[in-house]
């Protein structure tokens, strides 16, 4: 089983980074193996709706990671997005990361599990969480969730190391990741997937 994590922060090995090596810890002592893919520090592209996705499963902008995250994301087991908090929310850059990269795959993510994780100094981590979290819920895709929201506070990663309960919720994470992979893959010997209904998309109008 292997988990891809994406590291939507500009800083390679900061924060947000290292609320994720916790969670990676945790699932290797599982016996699960994980992967941090950083989107960089360069300027992303956001969506601008063209629809080369729907036709090619891979976006017409591709000087960035959003097609080898796709890519990724099919073949791995789980999923999980973070963000550091900016401005109350998630990052610019890693939102429209996001935004691309579930216009590929989110059809073909249902019934993975999804996790987020987001880093901030003070304020701000749940309104990030919950950006995050819309992900999954609109992918039919299972949100793993901890001891408390997936969060840690800290500017710098050596006051994230400070925060004991941060990590220890990370800890946490992985030990629910792992377990809910681990049911998933019994579960797929004996039970059917669900029928997903799909006929229906209804825009509102006045």
């Amino acid at each position: 089983m292997q988990v891809l994590m994406i590291n939507g922060s500009p800083h390679e090995k900061g924060c947000t980074y290292t609320a994720l090596n916790e969670v990676s810890k945790s699932l290797s002592l599982q016996g699960i193996e994980s992967e941090i893919l950083w989107i960089g520090e360069e300027a992303i592209h956001g969506c601008v709706g063209c629809g080369y996705c729907t036709s090619h499963k891979a976006c017409k902008f591709s000087d960035d990671k959003v097609n080898e995250a796709a890519s990724k994301a099919l073949v791995f087991d789980a999923l999980i997005l973070s963000s550091p908090v900016h401005y109350a929310s998630a990052c610019g850059s890693a939102c429209a990361f996001y935004d691309r990269l579930f216009r590929i795959v989110s059809k073909d993510l249902a019934l993975k599990p999804g996790a987020s994780v987001v880093s901030c100094r003070r304020g701000g981590a749940s309104a990030a969480f919950d950006r995050l979290n819309k992900y999954f819920t609109i992918s039919q895709m299972p949100v793993v969730s901890s001891t408390y929201w997936n969060s840690v506070h800290g500017n710098t990663p050596e006051e994230v190391a400070q925060d004991l309960e941060g990590l220890q919720v990370m800890r946490n994470l992985g030990e629910n990741l792992g377990w809910l992979l681990r049911c998933i893959e019994l579960a797929s010997r004996e039970i059917e997937r669900p029928i997903t209904e799909r006929g229906y998309k209804t825009n509102f109008i006045r």
